[in-house]
């Protein structure tokens, strides 16, 4: 069985670097025992905001075997979203994951057709494909899997491409080979933590949901306070300043996924084409976009908060 996991393991990263994946990583489905607490005390502490889901599964989050009845293993897996293009410099921004379509569809089709591969070359296997859609914690199974450490700002970094990539996961019943994880390599820069306009980064791989831009102009869904006025820095839809500081990220590379390039008008557009955009442009600009999340009445709440 030893030789056959170490075989199957092979076989599902030729194919998941086949879909278009920049890496995967395989690790035991087990209790997550070090990130048990470390959950607790950030959901005691109120830095979930008004994102109550958060505090719903628990047990879920921290145990697969919870998730998928039997499993074995979690097969974590990057695909890179680093755009080519990026919107002019003078405008009201939105982040770099955002730009194409939403990362959720592209993603678990791939996921569909790894499943379907794994089902048609070792047989009858049973799992669950997991896109930032259910109670896992993927930046932890990914750097369990080896696929990066975890940074002060809470994103997973690798070496070769930094952070601008999502994560996803196969959950499976099935015995494979089990990778290890990486060092840290963040060392004593602190680039991040001192970037945050909003200081949400409030400690080493610990931020604040709840002070966070995204979370503010995404996730909150009553008026955005006005003490955080100014402190936005033209984020009108989520935030990268803590990834585009980071020394690690000058070695991202563009993503070759065509769903994920923008709409070239989105990259045009000025300050004052933002502020006129109509519920029309919107839904065309923004059609199979996770930025619709924040739907057309949130965008404009964002940016006429950004508004001097």
């Amino acid at each position: 069985m030893i030789q056959n996991s170490s075989k199957y393991s092979q076989l599902i990263k030729a194919e998941a670097k086949r879909l278009g994946f920049i890496s995967c990583g395989i690790s035991k489905a087990e209790f997550l025992e070090q990130e048990a607490p470390r959950l607790e005390n950030w959901l005691n502490n109120n830095m979930h905001g008004e994102t109550a889901y958060m505090e719903n599964h628990f047990d879920k989050r921290l145990d697969p075997t919870l998730l998928v009845p039997d499993s074995k293993s979690v097969i974590s897996l990057l695909l890179n979203y680093f755009p080519s293009e990026m919107q002019t410099s003078e405008t009201y921004k939105i982040s770099k994951y955002a730009y194409g379509a939403d990362y959720h569809f592209v993603i678990k089709e791939k996921l569909k057709q790894l499943m379907d591969f794994i089902s048609a070359e070792i047989g009858d296997v049973h799992g669950r494909a997991f896109v930032d859609s259910a109670p896992v914690l993927d930046k932890a199974w990914a750097a369990k899997s080896g696929l990066g450490w975890i940074g002060k700002h809470s994103n997973l970094l690798t070496k070769q491409l930094g952070s601008f990539y999502f994560i996803a996961e196969l959950i499976v019943d099935l015995d494979l080979e089990y990778d290890t994880p990486v060092t840290d390599h963040c060392g004593s820069c602190t680039a991040c933590i001192d970037a945050c306009p909003t200081n949400a980064i409030v400690g080493d791989k610990v931020v604040d949901g709840s002070k966070c831009i995204s979370y503010f102009t995404i996730e909150l869904k009553n008026e955005i306070p006005i003490s955080q006025k100014g402190n936005f820095k033209d984020w009108m839809f989520g935030c990268d300043i803590c990834q585009d500081v980071c020394p690690w990220n000058r070695f991202s590379k563009p993503h070759n996924e065509p769903l994920f390039n923008p709409n070239p008008e989105m990259l045009s557009m000025s300050k004052k084409d933002w502020e006129e955009i109509t519920e029309e442009v919107f839904q065309k600009i923004f059609k199979n976009s996770a930025v619709k999340r924040t739907k057309f009445s949130g965008l404009t709440r964002n940016i006429n908060f950004l508004k001097d």
